[in-house]
């Protein structure tokens, strides 16, 4: 895709959701690791139900570290996978008092080491805690990149690089979160709304289904 309609892409994007940000509630690096566990496979709604309890009576690590598995699952059993997630995130605070000092790591390198940490989690929160420029691919962020033409890849890792080359990097974190809004307000996976996207234009998924209806 051509510089010039990327920079048109973004520009666009950045019309619709100006006030575009993270939309798990937080208010340290430790909180928002903890909730990006939880939205795995979880809508940031249910993630946000649940942490707000959760965050009033075990605010810190140091609170999590009195919790035991089960005292755990029965705080976050509305959300999917939560005994995994449990299990996890217990074990990486304990690993997080024993070898970060209780604090959250601001590496990529480092926040892998931890139960239940993948590429995704890591990059949400380098972005979003530390400011560090990543792009985090979620379910939205390949299903939008791809559909528009941004990348053109059928998995998360390439996806992720095609986006790094064609995407100016202080604009990262942005992106990331306008194709999460968008994927989530008008992009969505089943019966986008194109007639109404403002960036249909440009969109290779929106051009193939115009050529498609003309052929037949």
């Amino acid at each position: 895709m051509e510089k010039k309609i990327v920079n048109n892409i973004i520009d666009e994007l950045k019309k619709l959701y100006p006030d575009v940000k993270c939309e798990l509630n937080y208010k340290t690096p430790f909180q928002l690791l903890i909730s990006t566990i939880l939205s795995a496979q979880t809508t940031d709604k249910k993630v946000n139900e649940v942490t707000k309890d959760l965050f009033l009576l075990y605010p810190s690590i140091e609170e999590f570290l009195n919790l035991s598995q089960l005292e755990l699952q029965e705080y976050i059993k509305k959300i999917g996978l939560y005994r995994n997630k449990s299990k996890n995130i217990v074990a990486l605070c304990t690993k997080l008092k024993e070898d970060f000092n209780g604090s959250v790591p601001n590496s990529y390198e480092d926040l892998i080491t931890l139960p239940g940490v993948g590429r995704k989690t890591a990059n949400v929160v380098l972005a979003n805690a530390f400011n560090v420029p990543t792009i985090a691919v979620d379910t939205h962020v390949f299903r939008v990149s791809n559909r528009i033409g941004l990348a053109s890849s059928k998995n998360v890792l390439n996806t992720e690089k095609q986006l790094q080359k064609i995407i100016p990097k202080d604009l990262w974190i942005l992106m990331h979160h306008l194709l999460i809004f968008h994927g989530r307000r008008c992009c969505t996976a089943r019966n986008p709304k194109c007639n109404l996207c403002p960036i249909s234009k440009y969109c290779v998924y929106y051009k193939d289904n115009i050529n498609n209806s003309i052929d037949k």
